[in-house]
């Protein structure tokens, strides 16, 4: 049960104040995509994040069960972070023993990051959570190969790699496991510890274990007879001889992932100019903040840094594994990133768990207590981090953008026949989804708009040619704007502001963070 502990203290904490901050842009866009039929849903893929629409389609059943309430579409990343808190312990336990996956299990729960993403209607917490799955079913197939372990392997894959592309990277560190048990044996991989936990590292022995050659579920490498088999396992000679095969079955269970994730690449690649285009390109200080930003915590991000290079370090060959799920996909997504626009932090999230079992070895060989006070102390360096991201998911976290403080002016004040323009339109910051998303059926005409985004097959809608023509009947207009502006009118560009400053006058402002409503008037 070592898995109970830190999935349920994910649990907890990541449902505390779940939908306390307010849709952010890119959960807003989930929405509008999810919302949609999937018929539109598919048209949509085709013309901007089709990396993201198996997510969005996994959403939209989601929805069509439970709602779409802040809570309902945060709460499958929820339970995914708390899945992975427990896999990440069930992890450490197969490559090291039970104490250690605890350990690596209560950090992962404790860090700012994992509630940032537990609270955000993305794929990231379920790439996360697959991550883990797959590489923990990889272990379990290297060690006693069956065809059944091997398809499940398959599965998770083909999973993560249509969750979340990037994280397919991690097949880089699984390519290092299997080549080394294919050319020498588990032992070179790290991966020789007895699936029931009972091979430990030398420091972490209790003082009254019996010598190795004493130990009757140790038994010495035989030829694969039943007299050599472990308790929970197969004798080291099968695995050897099994091992031979590794690397075959391997590429077999990478075929389902390819096939179903190669198309999506290439459809993808076509719409990345677009759907980077804020992407900057990498740079050597991108990596050294990157523990900081994927654990929403610097002092956090630098306590987990390291303690995961105290832990592989004590862990030796045993770290060979989870480093490399760490630091190869680091380095692949850095090179890219310096060529192509593709440095984003959090699409390096999937990483963190297996930081967390490197880091939860370091105290793993002291006593429980204190080993349990550097999960405590994590903990408490991260809560003013923690209370942060509860008031608004944006970065840094006083930039708030309130779309429900908008949403109430306009409720508040509206009159029938009322119409609405947003500026900028064609914006990530999504002003008209995050109004109509609190408004609902309330939300004044939208004016100017004569392509939704439905019928666009887009994420943004098309506006009129003739600003002035289609403000032509309109009385009162309410325009919101992005930033603080003292003359939201005045900020409009182009024929769009032309018409509006022409025929309406500024009635009233209210400014509300990140944003500006105002009531505009014959």
């Amino acid at each position: 049960m070592v898995w109970l502990p830190p999935a349920a203290l994910t649990l907890a904490v990541s449902l505390t104040g779940v939908s306390r901050a307010q849709l952010w842009r890119d959960e807003l866009a989930t929405w509008s995509a999810a919302t949609r039929p999937v018929g539109d849903l598919v048209r949509l893929a085709g013309t901007i994040d089709a990396a993201t629409g198996p997510y969005y389609l996994l959403m939209h059943g989601w929805i069509a069960l439970f709602g779409d309430s802040t809570t309902a579409l945060r709460l499958p990343s929820v339970l995914a972070m708390a899945a992975t808190a427990g896999l990440t312990a069930r992890l450490g336990e197969r490559l090291v023993d039970a104490r250690v996956g605890l350990l690596a299990g209560l950090l992962l729960a404790v860090l700012p990051g994992t509630s940032r993403y537990a609270q955000e209607a993305r794929p990231y917490a379920l790439a996360t959570l697959l991550a883990v799955l797959a590489t923990l079913l990889l272990v379990e197939a290297l060690r006693r190969p069956s065809w059944a372990r091997w398809a499940g392997y398959a599965a998770a894959v083909a999973a993560l790699g249509l969750t979340h592309l990037i994280a397919l990277t991690l097949l880089a560190a699984h390519a290092v496991a299997v080549l080394l048990v294919q050319w020498r044996d588990p032992a070179a991989a790290g991966l020789d510890t007895p699936p029931d936990g009972a091979e430990r590292p030398a420091d972490s022995r209790r003082r009254d274990d019996p010598p190795a050659d004493d130990r009757p579920d140790v038994e010495p490498p035989g030829d694969g007879q039943p007299g050599d088999a472990r308790p929970g396992g197969e004798g080291l000679g099968g695995v050897r001889r099994a091992g031979r095969h590794a690397l075959l079955r391997w590429l077999v269970a990478l075929v389902p992932a390819v096939l179903l994730v190669g198309p999506l690449v290439l459809v993808a690649r076509g719409q990345r100019s677009r759907q980077l285009d804020w992407v900057d390109p990498a740079r050597l200080t991108d990596l050294a903040a990157l523990p900081g930003g994927v654990a929403q915590s610097g002092a956090v991000g630098g306590l987990l840094l390291g303690l995961a290079a105290l832990g592989a370090g004590r862990l030796g060959r045993r770290a060979l594994l989870p480093a490399a799920c760490v630091l190869l996909p680091v380095l692949l997504v850095f090179a890219a990133g310096v060529v192509v626009p593709l440095w984003v932090p959090r699409y390096l999230v999937f990483t963190v768990p297996f930081g967390c079992l490197l880091a939860g070895a370091a105290p793993a060989g002291v006593r429980l207590a204190p080993a349990l006070a550097v999960v405590v102390l994590a903990g408490l360096l991260g809560l003013p981090d923690q209370a942060g991201l509860r008031r608004t998911h944006e970065w840094p976290r006083s930039a708030t953008v309130d779309y429900r403080g908008v949403a109430r002016v306009i409720a508040d004040h509206e009159q029938p026949g009322d119409v609405i323009v947003f500026s900028p339109r064609e914006s990530w910051l999504f002003l008209d989804l995050g109004t109509a998303y609190h408004l609902g059926s309330r939300q004044p005409r939208d004016v100017l708009v004569v392509c939704d985004q439905r019928q666009r097959a887009d994420l943004w809608a098309g506006e009129c040619d003739r600003p002035a023509e289609c403000l032509a009947g309109a009385g009162r207009v309410w325009l919101v704007v992005a930033g603080w502006r003292s003359d939201p009118a005045a900020a409009v560009p182009g024929a769009k502001g032309a018409a509006l400053r022409d025929g309406f006058t500024v009635r009233q402002v209210w400014p509300r963070p990140g944003l500006t409503v105002a009531l505009l008037t014959r």
